[in-house]
């Protein structure tokens, strides 16, 4: 979903500082009532970078108390015009634009990501994010409607209310704006929490979102572990909405709290296991280099990885070589620095079950082509690893590694490849690479995936609407329809003296 904009690369901030780790409510600053702190590492050198102050129930209630009163009827933010609120998202825009280096920098740190993708891609991804749901609050309109008998009906398009906005560690800026736009575009008022990972571009554009002029309350962001600050936001009786991005463990435990409670919206982004389908007459260049962008970039975190690689058997063995001599070519290290371009996983956690079902993938008889183990010293590096002869009944081609593990299976016929695609539970992406145009509509109509791509892995923008089948979430985000998810329909019937056509 990412594209890469024309601009230089300037060298990242060695003089790094985190001015903002206090929970933002109300546009002002708070310690935690607990007053707890939690530790923000590097994963890069494992060392502590910050402490963040750590949020719970106590401090999610005064953010959900704050944005509610911004909420009330009356309140600057509900009588500000629409286009109003779009002149807020754009000065947003402006703002992000402004500490492009800083948040690039700051991103690259505590995400361990490889500097260049988060600089030329991933910032200037933010910014066209908010300026499309900028352009976007002065056109969200309802219809009026030919109704029986003597009425006059119409309906609106409301804000939902409080939002409640859990976001993962993988992409955090870009995360952020993904809720925060849509949900500020319709009139809403917000309370996000961001990944104890990677709480620091959150909190730096909470500085940000001050001064562009938003009213106070209209966005709170709580930094906390999911467990206590994320549980009270899914479980709050007075938040109308929640949108989480994860994984799917998490999500049902999300859906499950806002069900008990007062029933809130849910939207749902969760984990993938995304079928990459590669015909004999593809072009083997492309395909080669798309599928393996497509499960190695940000070292395999990323939710669309394309992580069950199928290829036709005329192909399959010089495909392997392919992209076993590609794999090879990187470069690890700290990604801050020239010339890396693969940095490490998040956490140990997520380290450690990497190399766990990379682990399986050898003792259930896939055969290890590269890689296979950790690297350096310090750091939660894993080595881009390859595996040939995987079969669907492994581990490591059925459960979301989120790591940089490619796994490539062999098909011979297209209704074979088709019902093994889909024999999952996941549902979040594909990939299809022919020159067949028939071949390419037929499989992509019967995958059941929200976004296939063809020929390509990834992109579409933010224009597009993004969001899974199955186990892979519930709602969309982005694109019209995106947008959507963050309004009420109502419906207005006027009874008038006489209807005429």
């Amino acid at each position: 979903m990412l594209s890469s904009a024309k601009l230089d690369l300037p060298a990242p901030l060695t003089d790094l500082k985190i001015q903002y780790t206090k929970i933002f409510i109300n546009n002002e600053w708070h310690n935690s009532v607990s007053g707890k702190k939690f530790p923000v590492l590097n994963p890069a050198t494992e060392e502590k970078i910050c402490e963040v102050e750590e949020g719970d129930k106590a401090d999610v209630d005064k953010a959900v108390q704050a944005a509610r009163q911004a909420f009330q009827i009356g309140s600057p933010w509900r009588t500000m015009d629409a286009s109003e609120r779009g002149h807020l998202l754009h000065k947003l825009a402006d703002l992000i634009k402004r500490d492009h280096l800083l948040l690039a920098t700051m991103e690259a740190t505590n995400g361990g990501k490889v500097f260049s993708n988060t600089y030329l891609m991933e910032i200037e991804s933010c910014v066209k994010v908010l300026r499309y749901c900028a352009g976007w609050a002065d056109k969200i309109q309802g219809r009026t409607i030919p109704s029986d008998g003597d009425f006059f009906s119409y309906t609106r398009r409301e804000p939902i209310g409080v939002c409640g906005q859990i976001i993962p560690w993988n992409f955090p800026m870009i995360m952020l704006m993904w809720k925060i736009g849509p949900a500020l575009s319709c009139g809403n008022t917000v309370v996000l929490k961001p990944a104890e990972q990677t709480p620091l571009t959150a909190l730096h554009v909470a500085s940000l979102i001050k001064e562009a002029g938003f009213p106070p309350g209209v966005v709170n962001i709580v930094p906390g572990y999911g467990p206590t600050a994320g549980a009270a936001i899914s479980s709050h009786m007075d938040i109308d909405k929640v949108a989480f991005t994860g994984s799917t463990e998490v999500g049902r435990l999300i859906k499950e709290a806002a069900g008990k409670s007062n029933l809130k919206r849910v939207t749902l982004e969760l984990g993938g296991k995304s079928p990459c389908i590669v015909f004999a007459d593809a072009d083997l260049d492309t395909a080669v280099e798309c599928a393996h962008l497509g499960v190695f970039f940000h070292q395999g975190q990323c939710c669309v990885a394309a992580s069950r690689l199928f290829v036709e058997e005329s192909i399959y063995d010089e495909f392997v070589r392919r992209s076993v001599e590609r794999a090879k070519k990187y470069v690890l290290g700290n990604p801050l620095n020239p010339g890396v371009n693969h940095g490490p996983q998040i956490d140990k956690e997520q380290y450690n079950k990497i190399l766990d079902l990379i682990e399986s993938g050898k003792k259930q008889g896939a055969k290890l082509e590269c890689g296979g183990g950790p690297w350096g010293n310090k750091g939660y590096f894993i080595q881009p690893t390859v595996f040939s002869n995987v079969t669907d009944e492994m581990r490591i081609a059925k459960e979301e590694i989120f790591g940089p593990v490619q796994q490539i299976m062999k098909f011979k016929t297209l209704d074979e490849v088709i019902k093994r695609a889909n024999n999952t539970s996941y549902g979040l992406a594909a990939g299809i690479f022919t020159k067949d145009l028939n071949k390419a509509v037929t499989v992509s109509s019967a995958l059941q995936a929200g976004n296939v791509w063809i020929n390509s892995y990834g992109g579409g923008g933010c224009q597009c609407p993004f969001g899974g089948y199955k186990m892979s979430g519930n709602g969309r985000e982005m694109g019209e329809d995106g947008l959507y998810e963050y309004t009420e329909v109502k419906t207005v019937s006027v009874k008038i003296s006489q209807k005429n056509s």
